[in-house]
């Protein structure tokens, strides 16, 4: 029995590729160097694991490949005792990257203003790392046989190399199915599904207005109970009329906020007929400034971005928006980015359509407005030939995602000089970027009679993540770095990529003021360009942002 196990044991370690044990190994090295996040000890351990996993499995694979050109090979002397001494290597490279995880997440925290960690749990992250590895190895191990009894039976009909290209395309075709076909599509029924369930949750300190001028209130078109989880909290939380006169010392107006949720109505059309015809209802088109809303993917409008409004215009403000999906936005972006869209044009058409019939010198000034996903629905929610003759007055999106096709072009197209983290654009009259720092007064530029400000920060996944940063450098990695990304954050080919995706889905675990939460002492300086608030000087903005940051 023993000497069974001991057999085992020995071609099991036979198996084991060497340069898939090295190639892996790097990997698993370069997932411990900094990424735009900080991570803690259980997420570095799954990412180490399926780093390590695949670069293992392209070890495996390059091995295959040069088998399968039939190239020469180390004699097997040779190749026994090298296994063992890359084994050792190996080891000895991944002990030292270990032990120097912990200062290379400092080097993101320090940034963050977060407190420094003593250790990066090294034993636990390696353990963690060995076991998803032996999982997902065991999974190729699987594979491999799958591959190679297709490809024997294939044999008997085609030449041999043809039964292994086709043996591999059939196994990633069933592995492909499995995944879209059950994994994905049941996980995202029960996604949906729970999302559906939380979004319809009553929340404690959440009451029905009794004030018939709001949205869900006593005479409102739109049902209390219709407005979901996000749309209720939207409308009831907020600044204010009182609130807003005690900070500034000027009369204020109590702010208007309407919201239609996914139960409101049947269709986008007709949810979009509904915020209008609630906006007539309450007198918005009274109102000094109208902002048109694109929220996130479960509906949720970031106070952050509206509470800096109407402190800003002293409540003589309308907010709208309209709710497409219960997903959260990641999920959303890779899954139904186009609903968002076709929600965020139906209700700004309907807007529009009437506010451009009003008188110029009475209807309020026109904005945009979005945040994540709502800043990418947003951007897609006006043509702009729809708009040149009568224009909106600007727009702010903060934390635009990667595929933002404007944002993309812009970037693309910046002037030289400026790093894609915080772009120039041509003159300034038109779009301007910022970040933590306010860099939206741009020495000889004059804004125009449209202003698009996008909010963005250097630490932000869902802003800067690249699909092809698996085979080349980002551009936001050339040049001056971002004020709060690590001068230790390197570009490894494949790695990078795994990194910035863990990222983006950790997005909003930031400190607020970092990664994918925006501060409100950001949005201010956003909206002073943007809106240009009257009545305003340096010391109570200041005094503002101090506020509203506690």
């Amino acid at each position: 029995m023993v000497d069974l196990a001991a057999e085992r044991d020995r071609r099991l370690w036979q198996s084991f590729s060497v340069v898939g044990l090295c190639l892996g190994t790097l990997f698993f090295a370069a997932s411990l160097t900094p990424s735009l996040l900080p991570r803690a000890y259980f997420v570095q351990g799954i990412l180490s694991g399926v780093s390590l996993a695949v670069g293992y499995g392209l070890g495996v694979f390059f091995v295959w490949l040069w088998r399968y050109l039939e190239l020469p090979e180390p004699r097997h002397s040779s190749r026994y005792y090298g296994k063992w001494a890359m084994a050792l290597l190996c080891a000895a490279v991944a002990v030292f990257f270990l032990w120097k995880a912990a200062a290379w997440q400092n080097s993101i925290r320090a940034l963050m203003e977060l407190e420094p960690v003593d250790t990066a749990h090294p034993v636990r992250v390696g353990g963690m790392a060995l076991f998803l590895f032996l999982l997902l190895f065991g999974l190729g191990r699987g594979l491999k046989r799958l591959f190679l009894f297709l490809s024997g039976q294939l044999k008997r009909f085609v030449p041999r190399r043809v039964a292994y290209v086709l043996g591999f395309v059939l196994v990633g075709l069933l592995l492909a199915s499995l995944v879209d076909r059950v994994l994905l599509r049941y996980a995202l029924r029960v996604a949906d599904s729970t999302y559906e369930e939380l979004d319809a949750l009553f929340e404690d300190g959440i009451e029905q207005p009794s004030d018939g001028s709001k949205a869900g209130g006593p005479g409102s078109l739109i049902g209390w109970d219709t407005l979901g989880r996000t749309g209720r909290s939207f409308i009831v939380e907020g600044p204010r009329a009182e609130d807003i006169a005690a900070f500034t010392g000027r009369g204020a107006l109590e702010p208007m906020r309407v919201y239609v949720g996914l139960r409101s109505a049947e269709t986008v059309d007709e949810r979009a007929r509904l915020a209008l015809d609630e906006l007539k209802r309450i007198g918005a088109f009274d109102r000094s400034v109208m902002v048109v809303v694109a929220p996130t993917g479960t509906g949720w409008v970031d106070p952050e971005g509206a509470d800096t409004l109407e402190y800003l215009h002293d409540g003589d403000t309308a907010m709208v928006a309209q709710q497409y999906s219960y997903l959260t936005s990641w999920l959303s972006l890779l899954i139904e980015p186009s609903y968002g869209a076709e929600a965020a044009h139906a209700l700004f058409r309907e807007v529009y359509a009437h506010w451009k019939t009003l008188p110029k010198d009475g209807r309020p000034k026109l904005y945009l407005y979005g945040l994540s996903l709502g800043a990418l629905s947003s951007e897609q929610s006006a043509e702009l030939f729809d708009v040149l003759a009568d224009p909106f007055q600007g727009a702010l999106w903060a934390g635009p995602p990667f595929n933002s096709r404007l944002w993309s072009a812009i970037t693309r197209d910046r002037n030289p000089g400026s790093p894609a983290w915080l772009p120039r654009f041509r003159d300034g009259s038109v779009v301007r970027f910022t970040s933590q720092e306010n860099a939206l007064d741009i020495p000889g530029a004059r804004w125009g009679p449209l202003r698009i400000v996008y909010l963005q920060y250097a630490s932000d996944p869902v802003v800067f993540f690249d699909p092809l940063s698996w085979y080349r450098r980002p551009t936001w990695l050339s040049g001056e770095r971002g004020p709060d990304v690590s001068t230790e954050l390197r570009w490894y080919p494949i790695v990078t990529f795994l990194q910035l995706a863990l990222d983006m889905g950790l997005a909003t675990t930031a400190p607020l003021g970092h990664g994918h939460l925006y501060a409100p002492e950001h949005y201010i300086d956003a909206w002073m360009a943007v809106t240009a608030p009257s009545g305003w000087n340096p010391a109570d903005l200041s005094r503002l942002k101090a506020a509203l940051a506690r």
